[in-house]
């Protein structure tokens, strides 16, 4: 029975990126494996663009019976259009931006390569399997899957009391951070963490052929990080 491993919100946290492919290339065993990464790589925490670097490499050329799908969050939509409409970056930066730019200051020109940027504008914004909806944010229980808006999958955020997924299919999803996490309900799974901030990152792991939610959670830990007030108030 093959698995999925699900990666939430990173928010520029290269060492619990390292940490997590490292415990599931371990508890893999070699087996075939799909990874699926819910977005957020950039801003809030100090190693955007590595996060960037290391992901969009292995989804390149991933290890052998590894499968990756990487979606998009509204962080890295928010960077994609400040490069390519500089009229939004002060709402970026505003965000978290600040940080995820900083990140980058040591390269040859200072500023994002546009293969990072176009490795955003790749990203999808949602990956349905047989019994389940992977999502940044959330979706529309009564719209059909194929017409979901955008800013429902990037920004949309569940009322605490809403434990239905979309219709048989289970949703999970990050964005609504959770310190005390994941939150695990009946239709849906948040494991969002705010990893950034408490160096606490917990990764989902599911069966592909069983429905519902998580069989097992891995957790990695990593140092704690202090945001500028700034970057650290807008998910």
């Amino acid at each position: 029975m093959t698995r999925s491993y699900v990666i939430p919100d990173l928010h520029g946290r290269h060492d619990l990126l390292v940490a997590a492919l490292d415990v599931i290339a371990t508890r893999a065993h070699g087996d075939p494996l799909t990874l699926i990464t819910l977005g957020d790589y950039v801003d809030k925490g100090p190693h955007s663009r590595q996060v960037i670097a290391t992901i969009s490499a292995l989804q390149s050329d991933p290890p052998t019976g590894w499968r990756m799908i990487c979606l998009m969050g509204n962080h890295d939509w928010m960077m994609r259009e400040a490069v390519r409409k500089p009229e939004t970056q002060e709402f970026w930066m505003a965000r978290g931006g600040d940080i995820a730019l900083a990140s980058y200051a040591d390269m040859p020109d200072g500023g994002i390569p546009e293969a990072h940027v176009r490795w955003l504008e790749a990203l999808a914004p949602m990956h349905v399997d047989r019994h389940r909806v992977f999502v940044h944010a959330g979706v529309d229980s009564g719209q059909p899957l194929d017409q979901q808006s955008e800013r429902t999958l990037l920004w949309k955020r569940y009322p605490d009391d809403d434990a239905d997924g979309y219709g048989e299919r289970h949703v999970v999803h990050g964005l609504d951070r959770f310190p005390d996490g994941p939150k695990l309900l009946r239709g849906r799974t948040n494991l969002d963490t705010m990893a950034w901030a408490t160096g606490r990152l917990v990764i989902g792991v599911f069966e592909n052929d069983r429905p519902g939610g998580p069989v097992d959670l891995i957790e990695v830990r990593g140092v704690p990080f202090a945001a500028p007030s700034s970057s650290s108030k807008a998910s």
